[in-house]
């Protein structure tokens, strides 16, 4: 029997590494007919083809605009089975979707046996979570308030060319600082406002007035 797997990953050597373990055989299937796509659209049309199919996807880099914007394709495609495969999700964004039920997670710093365990899962048809994503869930509730923790003014200036769609290569070349620092200062900025990518991110920066949409404008 041959499984349908669509990889949606924006960094290549993530997305290499991945489709090598899916084609090891730690699964009862064929080797797996597997579609790389790097954005939403692309997504959709893969979907359109295998309905069925197990997505695996990086929503951290990926151009969705937050939890409703992935929950919707999943409603459209009630058959495919899901695993988020990513560094970093907030408690408020594991809830909403992992309630929707279908989403299995792990994290790229879990094991490779527990990568192995939540990919074969989707593949029968289960969701699962990581070991590490269980004792985030389990932790008890804080005060999650949106920016409750304050951003530093290198913090907004940074979320601001984010939100502008600069690259961290592109912003560390405008700053004259490394692209490490840059990776840092983001991860910082996600945390504190409890957002998962770019996208989230800008949408919070044009409510806090970080950026305009006059911004946009060219």
């Amino acid at each position: 029997m041959e499984k349908q797997i669509i990889l949606f990953d924006r960094q290549q050597i993530t997305g290499f590494g991945l489709e090598a373990l899916l084609r090891t055989p730690f699964v009862p299937w064929s080797e797996p007919r597997i579609t790389t796509v790097a954005t939403k659209s692309e997504l959709v049309r893969a979907l359109v083809k295998c309905p069925e199919a197990v997505t695996v996807i990086d929503y951290t880099l990926s151009d969705l605009a937050g939890a409703n914007s992935l929950l919707n394709i999943g409603l459209r495609f009630p058959a495919a089975h899901w695993v988020l495969f990513s560094e970093e999700l907030s408690v408020d964004f594991l809830k909403k979707v992992l309630y929707a039920g279908n989403f299995g997670v792990v994290l790229k710093t879990s094991p490779l046996s527990e990568i192995r365990a939540v990919i074969a899962a989707a593949m029968y048809g289960e969701a699962t979570v990581c070991t590490s994503i269980k004792e985030l869930l389990a932790l008890p509730e804080v005060d999650r308030a949106e920016g409750r923790e304050h951003l530093t003014a290198t913090e907004k200036e940074i979320l601001r060319e984010i939100a502008l769609g600069r690259s961290a290569k592109q912003i560390a070349g405008r700053r004259c600082m490394s692209a490490h620092t840059v990776a840092t200062h983001r991860k910082n900025i996600y945390r504190k406002l409890a957002v998962n990518n770019s996208q989230e991110a800008a949408g919070y920066a044009l409510r806090a007035g970080i950026v305009e949409t006059s911004d946009y404008s060219i």
